[in-house]
């Protein structure tokens, strides 16, 4: 009875031992393996950056420069230096430098009068710094935005993440006798990739992260005034520092920051 109670107690953790390392194969496999790519099985493929070359293709987007605030009192200087391309990935990145009066450089860069749309699904995949201060962001604006101003403009966040937060956040901006706004957000791991995306039509705009939808908004039912989303809008991508969002304290030790984008696709 000692010998077969032993044997069982060998048998015991020579199984939990076999099962305890199962598991940790089965974890240490998929935190591998990139994120699923966005179902597009209702959409074409009209139109995409895969950063796969040695520099910004400047026929797909422009670089916006200043150090105004822009509108949110940030604290960066935009410029083109700060955007690079390399081992197949978009790389904007966010410094302690100093230009004119602005302590920090950073890029934003657009598709306007290059790349507009009306209605489909836009994704991209990016991993996002994380610090105090740091505002990345992919969203939309609406492509009359130099004749009506803004929001009569219209405005699409399909990703923004603040400081060292583990939401990320959609929103959509419009104009109804002022600014009005509406959307969600969802917890998420911001320095790891994801892919960041929202379908488009004439009923509904809806957020995703990896597949997943997280919020819907109705724009043709249940919310007012909102014909800015049925004309076409181009695209942004940015790092800003400092702001009315995340505030004023910046944590120079995440100095420098960078925003990784795999690539944008648009479907239709």
């Amino acid at each position: 009875m000692k010998f077969l109670s032993l044997s069982k107690k060998i048998l015991s953790i020579l199984l939990a031992t076999f099962f305890l390392w199962a598991y940790s194969c089965k974890t240490s496999s998929s935190q591998a393996l990139p994120p699923h790519p966005a179902d597009t099985s209702a959409y074409k493929l009209v139109w995409s950056d895969e950063f796969n070359g040695t520099s910004v293709d400047t026929l797909n987007w422009n670089f916006e420069t200043g150090g105004n605030g822009w509108g949110n009192n940030e604290q960066e200087y935009y410029q083109a230096a700060n955007a690079t391309e390399s081992n197949g990935y978009l790389v904007i990145t966010a410094k302690k430098e100093t230009v004119g009066t602005n302590g920090y450089t950073s890029a934003r860069m657009t598709t306007q009068n290059k790349k507009q749309f009306t209605y489909g699904k836009i994704e991209a995949r990016i991993a996002l710094p994380v610090g105090q201060g740091l505002w990345p962001a992919f969203w939309l604006l609406g492509s009359d935005i130099s004749g009506v101003g803004w929001p009569a403009c219209g405005e699409t966040d399909i990703m923004e993440h603040i400081n060292t937060d583990s939401l990320i956040y959609g929103t959509i901006h419009w104009d109804n006798n002022g600014h009005v706004q509406y959307g969600g957000n969802v917890p998420s791991s911001p320095s790891d990739f994801h892919i960041y995306a929202v379908t488009w039509d004439k009923t509904a705009i809806r957020w995703y992260i990896d597949d997943v939808e997280y919020k819907e908004a109705n724009i043709r039912d249940n919310i007012n005034s909102t014909e800015e989303f049925h004309k076409p809008f181009f695209i942004i991508l940015n790092l800003a520092v400092g702001g009315n969002w995340p505030g004023q304290n910046i944590d120079d030790s995440k100095m420098p920051a960078s925003m990784y984008v795999d690539y944008v696709r648009l479907y239709q």
